[in-house]
């Protein structure tokens, strides 16, 4: 069910409130795009400032307006092990197909620590990803925890957003090969595909859904010459975007195609403009814009 390009879904805002509108227009043109999934309210969807209230109206507006055409990954990630437990029944009582839980920041749990945070989550009965980031979460959690949590049927897969390839193939031998392995990491997703993995929750492909799903599929069928073509369209792009934090660079891309404002919450603030110029530029290199 879970394969393909997935975009980190923006929370696209207007005079400082959740722009409803924009959010389902989004959805629709991911779908018409050909994504293969959605993930709201991960951090691309700035759920560090989205109040309780927002985060769950934003799972059942996603949710809602896909209506089963396309899976929703609902982020539910929290260093609070009780919250994260919330977050998951919210979203299996809005009909989400899975749960985003990222390993809890700041805490700096042990590995101990970190199998009984998932295990928690399990307990709810919606289907979990894992989200390893150890450069946001302080935290890596070793293949090895991986591999004890993959014992249990509610824990179906991780976002690895370690950079470190050699992850998939470790992470296949402790969890097995049916254990949904997907990059949290667009300029590498080739690399990770290469090497067992089936597909990517991306930031670019809020810009380039299109475009993301296509590398993907070329992966995910073994064209990799192919594939290293659109990637040589999508890569000055992954760069410019990740100048300044991700989801403000994918803002201001989407807000280039009519999509939304780029609005962002503070501490975020808007980019410099020689980063939107590079925005633009990488764009029309792709593309995306005359």
């Amino acid at each position: 069910m879970f394969k393909g390009s997935m975009p980190a879904l923006i929370t696209p805002f207007a005079n400082g409130a959740v722009d409803f509108d924009a959010l389902k227009h989004l959805v629709e043109w991911h779908i018409e795009q050909g994504s293969h999934g959605l993930v709201p309210v991960g951090t691309t969807g700035e759920s560090p400032t989205l109040t309780h209230e927002e985060h769950d109206a934003v799972v059942a507006a996603v949710v809602d307006t896909a209506a089963g055409r396309i899976p929703v990954i609902a982020g539910a990630g929290s260093n609070s092990t009780r919250e994260t437990v919330r977050l998951v029944e919210h979203a299996k009582a809005a009909g989400a197909d899975a749960a985003l839980v990222v390993t809890p920041y700041y805490n700096k749990p042990t590995q101990q620590g970190l199998i009984a945070h998932f295990e928690a989550a399990a307990e709810v009965g919606l289907p979990i990803v894992i989200y390893n980031i150890p450069p946001r979460s302080v935290i890596d959690m070793t293949p090895e925890t991986m591999g004890t949590l993959a014992k249990n049927p509610h824990i179906i897969g991780v976002k690895d957003a370690t950079g470190d390839l050699s992850r998939v193939p470790q992470q296949r031998m402790t969890c097995g090969p049916d254990f949904v392995q997907l990059s949290g990491e667009d300029a590498t997703a080739l690399g990770f595909n290469a090497h067992g993995g089936i597909g990517c929750i991306s930031v670019t492909a809020n810009v380039a859904p299109k475009l993301c799903a296509e590398f993907q599929e070329s992966t995910l069928s073994g064209d990799y010459a192919t594939a290293r073509t659109q990637l040589d369209r999508l890569m000055p792009l992954h760069k410019a975007i990740f100048t300044e934090p991700g989801l403000v660079g994918a803002k201001y891309g989407a807000s280039l195609l009519g999509k939304c404002t780029e609005e962002v919450r503070r501490p975020l603030t808007g980019l410099e403009d020689s980063t939107k110029a590079a925005i633009k530029d990488a764009m029309v290199y792709a593309g995306l814009l005359n």
